[in-house]
């Protein structure tokens, strides 16, 4: 069973109404989508043979009023050859014509409101059809974003990335572990040989305790002794 019943059920219908009452909006619209489409062709099909009626009447109409104006010109031409018997038959066929013509005519008038009227209907059954395909796609595009934002929370909450996380602090504690053990060894000796820097910093303070000490010897050595 569709969704519409009528083409007028599509017209006048209220697209976010049906959506927001649906169990599955994309099944919905899909659903909305597919009986639009198939209504426009069966309206567009109807139409075709309508207009098709249309010119048919038009046919009429411009044969019949040819038949009115040739009895018109032969009722003319029988008075003027006296004979008034043949002009009123030719008046009483020119009148039967008249009558025809006024008949079509109404008839090709009420077929012209009808398409007027499939046209106004075809307008309005695109526009909700164009509508419906904007839906289509935003739903669409949410359903996609959506399912991204839910694949990468996953990939966060994933009891791996925790499981990993926690193997990487227990390396890392090991690692400290490590380097304690390797500080510890050193706690406490004192005839360690020292490093490279510090063996030029010795150097360097002891060539000045030299140079004052020989300094200081050079001024006491310079001093005139005391007299008694």
């Amino acid at each position: 069973m569709g969704i519409f019943s009528r083409l007028a059920d599509i017209v006048n219908s209220n697209i976010v109404s049906l959506l927001e009452r649906a169990e599955d909006p994309q099944k919905i619209i899909r659903l909305i989508i597919q009986e639009m489409e198939d209504t426009l062709v069966e309206v567009r099909s109807s139409t075709v043979k309508t207009i098709a009626d249309r010119k048919e009447l038009e046919r009429k109409v411009a044969a019949l009023t040819r038949d009115r104006d040739a009895w018109q010109a032969k009722a003319e031409l029988a008075i003027e050859k006296g004979r008034e018997d043949l002009a009123k038959g030719a008046l009483l066929r020119k009148n039967e014509a008249i009558s025809l013509i006024a008949s079509v005519e109404t008839q090709l008038s009420d077929t012209e409101k009808y398409l007027a009227q499939q046209n106004d209907d075809i307008a309005k059954l695109q526009a909700k059809l164009d509508d419906a395909k904007q839906r289509e796609a935003t739903m669409l595009a949410r359903a996609k974003t959506a399912q991204a934002r839910l694949k990468t929370r996953g990939m966060l909450y994933d009891p791996r990335v925790d499981d990993a996380l926690m193997r990487m602090e227990v390396a890392e504690r090991a690692l400290d572990e490590l380097d304690g053990r390797v500080e510890a060894y050193d706690l406490g000796r004192k005839g360690k040989e020292p490093s490279f820097d510090e063996e030029l910093t010795n150097l360097e303070s002891n060539a000045k305790i030299d140079a004052e000490l020989a300094e200081l010897k050079a001024r006491l050595s310079n001093r005139t002794p005391a007299k008694g």
